[in-house]
């Protein structure tokens, strides 16, 4: 008889001792790079410092009772910040008392999305996302992050309301640069970037914000225009419905649905870029999502903001060893210890280093090499990815995103309406059919037309298949007294595509034309069977090969079978 396990602490089952130290060691590798750029993820929100602990603590606890992957690392995440900050800013002004409520309850709306998607099962529809949409808003966001931080690393107080306009108060103001914030920046950057080359889990941005805030405190620094994190309130939050009208809940819905995308597509990215874990196998995505949704709902009632699946924090749990949620769950105790006795000291923690770390975090959202690989692939992937940065920099990432993704479907819809198709012929001295214009030697046999379609005959391109058909054979230098259809591409055939096919068929064996099919799949027969094709026109129009077919011409039987189309009742 099989026992039945609640649905938590999955990642815990089988859990070996052998683990313990591994996990151990990665939870505080993991706490050592989550404290600076969950701290630096709330700048960028422009949300309280805390609010980007409390996002991991809520993040990090659900997925451990509730995920399936063993390493995936949850929290505040720099991909997702701009993106809601910026769509709660249109609605409430950051620094007003609305703006944090309505960050929180984005991430109520996102949570809630995830929940649904997860439950409904519905993590497919991060495949309507291409690789270079994909690449091209990430690339987009860093940009963007870029920009929003270049007032920050300089020292400046920027301005503007766009990006052009950013850049161009920060160019305005270029000669009141502060030499000591850019100094702490460029030294913080350094470090990063040094640590990330020398072994990921380094935790170069915890050693640069730690040297950065003692060096502001013993310099006294803070009078020298250096702008600081100021006094963190510690503590555990109390959990709150955030209040919003129904009509800022509804000029928010379009945003969270964008922020829920970004999440469902940065999951399963971070789902496929390793192994699951030691005990269970791959892990479920749906249940994946479910699960970040729920911490997304929990750091809503928190007063934080949503969460994300993090791909370079889930990197450096697999590297550093850990095999199960308890790295995620020693992250944790360790940052809730941070906000009950060490909150104090980050009054002194300078804006200019964590400006540097998300300057970083940026870079690493621009993929040059995978830029490279698209532009070497195609133009018009590159060109959607192109499109899709200038979108995202210039309008925003919701129309970012639905603007490259519906072209993509629409250039994809086009390339099936529009198939591939070749004439065969065979190889001299075999039974081989290939095309012919392969570069290859082929002969014809006279009065035989044998034709290949590369893709399903379907509704959108079953007159320009039909149609092509016909013009083969009125370019034919012989009358073609056989028509064989290698239907070896074809996966499919829908209604109207078998009500094409079989006007074809009738027009032809009215001209004389006898037509066959080989290599049909049993989808593709299952799909004549269906449409009556199949049952009028016998299994001997059915042949497994090319040359089958064609060695059988004459067909046995009634030469017309398929032009009387299918049985009607």
């Amino acid at each position: 008889m099989r026992t039945r396990t609640l649905p938590v602490l999955p990642t815990l089952r089988g859990y070996q001792s052998s683990w313990l130290v591994p996990d151990l060691a990665a939870g505080l590798t993991l706490v050592a790079i989550a404290v600076p750029e969950q701290i630096a993820t709330a700048h960028l929100a422009a949300m309280p410092a805390v609010a980007g602990l409390y996002a991991f603590v809520a993040g990090s606890v659900l997925f451990a009772l509730l995920g399936r992957h063993h390493q995936m690392s949850v929290g505040a995440d720099s991909t997702i910040a701009p993106v809601f900050a910026a769509g709660v800013a249109t609605i409430a002004a950051t620094g007003t008392p609305a703006y944090p409520r309505l960050v929180s309850m984005t991430a109520l709306l996102v949570g809630a999305l995830l929940v649904v998607a997860g439950l409904l099962r519905l993590g497919w529809v991060a495949d309507f996302f291409p690789l270079p949409v994909v690449t091209g808003v990430l690339a987009g966001i860093g940009v963007e992050i870029l920009v929003h931080q270049l007032p920050t690393v300089l020292g400046l107080p920027g301005g503007g309301s766009t990006t052009l306009g950013r850049v161009r108060a920060v160019v305005d103001q270029i000669g009141k640069v502060n030499g000591w914030a850019l100094g702490i920046a460029a030294a913080v950057l350094s470090i990063v970037v040094i640590a990330e080359r020398v072994d990921r889990r380094v935790p170069g941005a915890l050693v640069g914000v730690i040297g950065a805030t003692a060096v502001v405190g013993l310099a006294g620094l803070r009078g020298r225009g250096v702008k600081v994190v100021g006094t963190v309130q510690g503590g555990l939050p109390s959990l709150g419905w955030p209040s919003a009208s129904l009509h800022q809940v509804g000029n928010l819905m379009a945003m969270a649905v964008t922020v829920a995308s970004l999440c469902v597509v940065q999951t399963s990215a971070t789902s496929r870029s390793g192994a699951s874990g030691p005990a269970d196998g791959p892990a479920d995505f749906n249940v994946d999502l479910a699960a970040i949704g729920a911490g997304s709902l929990v750091a809503g009632l928190a007063g934080s903001f949503a969460v994300d699946a993090s791909p370079p924090r889930t990197a450096v749990v697999g590297s550093a060893g850990g095999r199960s949620q308890v790295t995620s769950l020693v992250a944790v105790l360790a940052i809730v210890l941070v906000l009950a006795f060490a909150t104090a000291l980050l009054k002194d923690l300078p804006e200019a280093a964590l400006g540097a770390i998300l300057v970083f975090v940026a870079s690493r959202l621009f993929h040059l090499g995978e830029l490279r690989r698209v532009l070497s692939f195609g133009w018009f992937e590159f060109a959607l990815t192109i499109l899709t940065v200038v979108v995202v920099v210039f309008i925003g990432v919701e129309q970012g995103v639905m603007a490259a993704a519906l072209i993509a479907l629409a250039q994809r819809t086009r390339l099936a309406a529009r198939p591939l198709d070749a004439i065969l012929g065979r190889e001299p001295g075999t039974d081989h059919w290939v095309q012919t214009n392969v570069g290859r030697p082929t002969e014809q046999m006279p009065g035989v037309l044998v034709y290949l379609l590369f893709a399903p005959l379907w509704y959108a391109n079953a007159a320009r298949v039909t149609a092509r058909i016909r013009h083969a054979i009125s370019a034919a230098t012989a009358p073609v007294r056989l028509l064989v259809l290698d239907a070896n591409g074809m996966s499919d055939i829908d209604y109207t595509g078998a009500m094409a096919l079989a006007e074809m068929v009738k027009e032809l064996n009215q001209a004389g034309t006898a037509v066959v099919l080989a290599r049909a799949s049993p989808l593709v027969q299952h799909d004549l069977q269906r449409a009556g094709l199949l049952d009028l026109a016998g299994p001997q129009r059915l042949f497994p090969s090319v040359q089958e077919a064609v060695s059988a011409w004459p067909a046995p039987g009634r030469g017309d079978a398929m032009a009387d189309g299918p049985a009607r009742s």
